[in-house]
């Protein structure tokens, strides 16, 4: 427990105290060194690691600004190491020569940390399936010619130079699981697939529109042994009739795009769900499971509704913290910059979820005040502080948009797929290839 002497917190207790116990509890014990034998390093692994996350946390408007303040928290949190280097040229650079697999390290132990807040909730289940929902989003750069030439324009000639965070996260919990970014016009089903190995085998996947394919189903259902749920929109041509599956019933439809078709490749068997939205509008879901006695179409639209958790994430990185632009002026720093900004948001979350012994409605926002007032040495007890950080239970009486917003999107929502009956050619040839034997699990 803190106590106070003459006003402030003692040395024991203090405020820069716990907030190393706070960031502690969710770093691994191992593999994190905190000394060297190298005199010539000034940065060692452990403190590396908590000042990436101090500036991801800190509010300066530049990042020499944040790297100040992170680094004097830093030496007040580690008051009996050798102190780090002076520079934030010299800190950038030993977080890039880290690379990833510090990074690896550091987000294989907030795994762990999300199943055991999971566990103590009780939500690590939603609808009786391990669910994680995957999305992805922009974040701008700026505009140098290193940015530009490194990471590309991120959909016209007058946009900014542009990173794609596509993150993973767990249902349940809200908190992210897996994260992968790159370029602007890389793709988001790509940095998914790249993910798909962190699930855990039997987990269902949720996500919208932007990743059907079958590439990435095939994938999801085979490599990674997991189901999906995905929303098709009017991109996706389906088949039905195809009779390649045991049983044909209503809702049965086939994605064989007419590449796959050449190639020999077996058609993917799936079921479709139509559900309705507030405004009496469809939304269609493809997933895997084809009996309506393991996924009823109440639970997919309960799993499908927890995929807005990513939604929150993204406007807490972007809005609550500040990071809707990267202020790193290379390609390699900026990604470095977006790593670490996005371990700070969910280190936040689990020190917060901890705090308050659950992961339902954590605002994001009171637990940032008060870890900003931690490395500020203010602030009272932050255990007692990341607690509170509940969002409000009240009923809103009135819309929460705006009267005026003249800059919204007025973007239409995806339509249904197009799904039409198998010609006899595509028949035979499904005939041909479940008669020899390349049928797989998706025909189960």
């Amino acid at each position: 427990m803190s106590r106070r002497v003459n006003g402030k917190l003692s040395n024991d207790g203090s405020y820069q105290a716990q907030l190393r116990q706070a960031i502690s509890r969710h770093l691994p014990a191992k593999g994190l060194a905190t000394t060297t034998d190298d005199a010539r390093v000034r940065w060692v692994d452990r403190l590396l690691v908590t000042c990436a996350i101090l500036m991801a946390w800190e509010a300066g408007h530049t990042l020499v600004d944040r790297f100040g303040a992170a680094r004097a928290c830093v030496v007040q949190m580690f008051p009996t190491r050798r102190r780090p280097g002076k520079t934030y040229a010299g800190f950038i650079a030993a977080l890039v020569a880290a690379g990833g697999p510090l990074l690896a390290t550091v987000t294989a132990a907030l795994r762990l940390s999300v199943r055991r807040a999971a566990d103590a909730g009780g939500c690590w289940r939603t609808a009786g399936w391990v669910v994680f929902g995957g999305d992805g989003s922009k974040i701008d750069c700026p505009m140098t010619a290193a940015n530009e030439a490194g990471l590309g324009l991120g959909c016209k000639e007058a946009s900014w130079p542009q990173m794609l965070l596509t993150t993973l996260f767990h249902a349940g919990t809200g908190l992210p699981w897996a994260f992968s970014r790159g370029g602007g016009r890389e793709c988001e089903r790509s940095h998914l697939r790249s993910m798909l190995n962190l699930l855990p085998a039997g987990a269902m996947l949720a996500a919208d529109a932007g990743f059907p394919g079958y590439d990435l189903f095939q994938a999801i259902v085979e490599e990674a042994k997991c189901e999906l749920l995905i929303r098709a929109g009017g991109n996706v041509k389906l088949l039905a009739k195809l009779g390649y599956a045991v049983r044909e019933f209503d809702g049965l439809v086939y994605l064989w795009p007419a590449g796959k078709q050449k190639s020999g490749d077996p058609p993917l068997v799936l079921r479709l769900i139509t559900l309705r939205d507030g405004r009496n509008r469809p939304v269609c879901l493809l997933t895997s499971v084809l009996e309506d006695a393991r996924l009823s179409d109440a639970d997919a639209a309960k799993i499908y509704a927890c995929r807005w958790h990513v939604e929150l994430l993204f406007r807490s990185l972007k809005q609550t913290m500040g990071r809707r632009k990267m202020l790193s002026d290379s390609p390699a720093h900026a990604q470095v910059e977006l790593d670490w900004s996005v371990v700070g948001l969910w280190l936040l979350g689990l020190a917060a979820a901890e705090a308050a012994g659950t992961t339902d409605r954590l605002a994001v926002a009171p637990a940032l005040r008060a870890v900003r007032s931690a490395m500020a040495g203010r602030g009272g007890d932050l255990r007692r502080a990341l607690g509170r950080a509940v969002a409000d239970r009240y009923v809103r009486n009135r819309p929460k948009t705006a009267r005026h917003w003249p800059k919204r999107a007025k973007r239409k929502p995806p339509g249904p797929p197009e799904a039409r009956t198998a010609t006899d050619a595509e028949v035979l040839l499904a005939k041909q290839l479940r008669d020899q034997g390349v049928a797989k699990r998706f025909a189960a």
